[in-house]
């Protein structure tokens, strides 16, 4: 017995000491967007075991070693890691493995569905981690050729030519917009799309497929995570906060995820040339639920609430202008203020049903609603100084005279409620090769808007007249006896009922020709709609878009595509586009249509033996019945009529891969030309002539220190045709702003993340943990969106004022995952 003992002893001992010479490694691996992989096999020599259905995993290892650990499956790339173990302790390590690229006997393989289609994938995480003061997706677009928007404020854009009111947006499937009445991107607030609860971007800059809306220029589809698991993040800086919980429940059948957001961008208005108190605050809260009734139908939820409030009270203004040879500067003392409300509440519930393995049906009903408000009263009393330009003097940069010009009183009581409602059902059929895919849709859409806007202007003591109106006065040296007429003056009140039937049916096939891999896509889109403005006669239209793909990939060594798309698109008037800048509303307004023609090439290669793409774009496009359009900031004015003919034009070319290992960032070069010609007066450039974008979205680390990031953002691009005064013919207006270039870089430090675990006790709560600095506009460039027109009446002159952007700001931030 006492010999039992002791082996007992003696076994327990060695035992003992064989566990404490080993190290435990665990986490979790996942894929690309998240979710957990299971049967991923995790070996070191002779040590091996596979994650579960949570992706879980956990081994013994040898400890006190540096070790390589491999993760492998059938579907994914094996990674290796070396890792760093200690005796007795556990490691915590949950990578992320990239799909392989498999020819697998599809329509669309869906590794290959961006070159096929011609759609750009963005990692959700770079928009997260990259630089941005509005902090959304469209930041992130904008590091894209063929797309550009000289104002990093606004979360808007133009893709080739385009204009704001040609993208189209939807989250889940299900179309989104934009507010109504926002003529400046201080009163945007927050992008309908949350970063932190997206988890694919896709974006196409041209020649979609029929399966997308009646839009012209753009789609960018967003799609919502689902959680696996409970979890809760908190991000803060001193611009705002966000957070977001997410969770299922132990069978799998519900998942949602919650999000809400705060913003208050005084910080970035305190620091331009206008004195005022700023108070902008922007609050959103949305939510997705996904409930899996069975294996054949499955039930989502997708609302949203948001609350824009911006309220400006100026003070005064100091812009100088004029150069180094004559440096002059616009002086503005300011009465009054401004108080705009944006209201939204948007709801959408999906139901998805497979009626088999090959054929899903999608019901989907979304309601929308706004209420906007826009008021204000500012009465501006302005004038031209002198600066002083004596180096050796005291007061050198100041204003030493200013000449007093006149005043100006800007009076809004304008209000509108839009009410959008929907109900569609879509289709997809799978036989073999083949891929159908149908849909149809109806909506209901009314806008109820008021407008009251006047604007008075005195220049000299004398009161300014439209410009279009007759006779003309030309005071001081001619007296004028007629009625005093506000400069600008639109009064109207609206109600617009639209309804619209649309559908569409498309055809792709995966097929070869010899040895070479070839897909066809061909659809049509088809709309009825009719506008019935309350007191106006209603107008009736019919319109047909068809749209073909053609892609072919080699047998060649290197990955290569060469895609051709082509189509008819046509872009039914919305409610903006059929308001003229009198706020009368057109229900006759056409469809504007576009002739598109793209050609793509898509080359992949290895360089530095890391992964590169090679993706050039040329494009044109015929465009006929255009309704005519300004933009001053954000705000778009239409001329309410198809009295215009135009085109665009350009090639776009893009490189991204692994410039640094690990890393994904990319180089982008666009070249644009687009013109009109109005009432047969001949082309000019149109707004959105943009013609050379360059852009750079870069991310780094430190080899020594791999917690330690670097997110770099860079754009410049050439000015556009634009900041004429109001009324004023773009035929003798073709001048453009200034060129415009900014920067904005973030450095991070990783404190926890899957691959750096906790190394203090207060840590261990963690899932992620992350401080950073994020310097906007790095090298303080003064950018202008618009010019601010003074006319002195005694000189009978305009001049103009540049309204600049923002200036450099630093901003801190930190973000946590529980």
């Amino acid at each position: 017995m006492k010999a039992n003992l002791i082996f007992l002893f003696l076994l327990l001992l060695i035992t003992t000491n064989v566990l404490s010479q080993e190290a435990t490694i665990k986490g979790k691996v996942f894929d690309n967007q998240g979710n957990p992989i299971e049967n991923v096999a995790v070996t070191h020599g002779s040590y091996g075991t596979s994650t579960n259905a949570k992706g879980e995993y956990s081994m013994q290892v040898p400890g006190g070693n540096t070790i390589e650990i491999k993760f492998s499956h059938i579907s994914f790339k094996t990674y290796s890691r070396r890792v760093r173990t200690q005796k007795g302790k556990t490691l915590e390590f949950s990578p992320k493995l990239q799909v392989k690229r498999e020819e697998i006997d599809e329509v669309i393989i869906k590794d290959e569905k961006e070159e096929v289609e011609g759609i750009v994938k963005i990692e959700a995480e770079i928009v997260k981690d990259l630089p941005s003061i509005t902090g959304g997706v469209e930041n992130v677009l904008r590091t894209l050729p063929g797309v550009n928007f000289n104002n990093e404020l606004s979360s808007q854009y133009n893709v080739r030519g385009g204009s704001f009111e040609e993208n189209l947006v939807y989250v889940n499937g299900i179309e989104v917009y934009r507010p109504f009445l926002v003529r400046s991107a201080a009163q945007e607030g927050l992008s309908f799309i949350n970063p932190n609860l997206t988890q694919n971007i896709d974006f196409s800059a041209g020649g979609f497929s029929a399966k997308y809306g009646d839009k012209l220029s753009s789609v960018l589809d967003i799609t919502y995570k689902k959680p696996q698991e409970f979890s809760v993040a908190l991000e803060a800086s001193l611009l705002g906060a966000s957070v977001t919980l997410g969770g299922a429940t132990n069978n799998q059948k519900l998942k949602g995820i919650l999000g809400a957001r705060y913003s208050n961008t005084s910080l970035i208005f305190n620091n331009s040339d206008v004195n005022a108190n700023f108070n902008p605050n922007y609050t959103d809260v949305q939510g997705y639920l996904s409930y899996t009734i069975s294996d054949r139908f499955t039930l989502d939820f997708l609302g949203l609430y948001s609350l824009n409030k911006y309220n400006y009270t100026p003070i005064s203004r100091q812009t100088n202008f004029g150069g180094v040879i004559n440096p002059q500067a616009l002086v503005v003392n300011y009465r009054g203020k401004e108080e705009d409300e944006y209201e939204t509440l948007f709801g959408a519930l999906t139901g998805i049903y497979s009626v088999n393995d090959n054929f899903t049906l999608n019901f989907t009903t979304s309601a929308y609603n706004t209420h906007e408000q826009e008021y204000f009263d500012i009465l501006a009393f302005y004038g031209i100084g002198e600066v002083n330009t004596d180096l050796g003097s005291e007061n050198f940069g100041d204003i030493d005279f200013v000449q007093s010009i006149g005043t100006q009183l800007d009076h809004a009581r304008n209000n509108l409620n839009a009410k959008i409602v929907n109900a569609s059902v879509k289709g997809t059929v799978r036989k073999n090769t083949n891929l159908v895919e149908f849909g149809i849709k109806y909506q209901y859409e009314q806008f109820k808007d008021r407008i009251i806007e006047w604007q008075v202007i005195d220049s000299a003591g004398f009161s300014l007249r439209p410009p279009y109106l007759q006779p003309k006065n030309d005071e001081p040296y001619s007296p004028y006896t007629g009625a005093i007429i506000p400069y600008i003056n639109v009064r109207a009140i609206n109600n617009v009922i639209t309804n619209r039937i649309s559908g569409y049916g498309q055809w792709s096939k995966k097929t070869s020709i010899k040895e070479n891999i070839v897909w066809f896509n061909i659809g049509l889109r088809a709309q009825y709609w009719n506008v019935a403005p309350v007191g106006i006669k209603s107008e009736s239209q019919f319109l047909l878009s068809p749209r073909g793909k053609f892609t072919i990939k080699p047998n060649w060594k290197n990955e290569t595509f060469f895609r051709v798309s082509a189509g008819y698109y046509q872009q039914p008037a919305f409610y903006r586009e059929m308001r003229d800048s009198l706020g009368v509303v057109h229900p006759e307004v056409k469809a504007q249509k576009s002739l598109n023609i793209v050609i793509g090439y898509d080359y992949t290669l290895q360089m530095w033996d890391r992964p590169f793409k090679i993706v050039a774009q040329a494009y044109y496009k015929k465009l006929n019945d255009v309704n005519p359009f300004t933009i001053d900031n954000v705000k778009i004015r239409y001329r309410a009529r198809n009295n215009a003919i135009a085109y665009a034009t350009g090639i776009d070319f893009r490189l991204n891969g692994e410039f640094v290992p690990g890393t994904e960032s990319w180089l982008s070069v666009g070249y644009l030309v687009t013109k009109e010609n109005i009432d047969n007066r001949g082309y000019i450039s149109r707004p959105t002539d943009q013609r050379l974008k360059f852009a750079i979205l870069f991310q780094d680390y430190v080899p020594k220190i791999p917690q330690l990031k670097m997110y770099l953002n860079l754009v410049y691009n050439t000015g556009v045709p634009g900041g004429s005064p109001s009324y004023a013919d773009p035929y003798l207006y073709q001048n453009r702003l200034k060129d415009y270039f900014r920067s904005d870089i973030g450095i991070s430090y990783v404190i926890v993340d899957s691959q750096n675990p906790p190394k203090k006790k207060w840590q261990e709560v963690f899932k992620d943990f992350s401080v950073g600095l994020e310097l906007y506009n790095m090298f303080d460039v003064q950018n202008s969106i618009t010019n601010t027109w003074v006319k002195d009446i005694s000189s009978n002159q305009y001049v103009a004022i540049p309204n600049y952007l923002s200036g450099r700001i630093l901003n801190v931030k930190f973000a946590m995952r529980f």
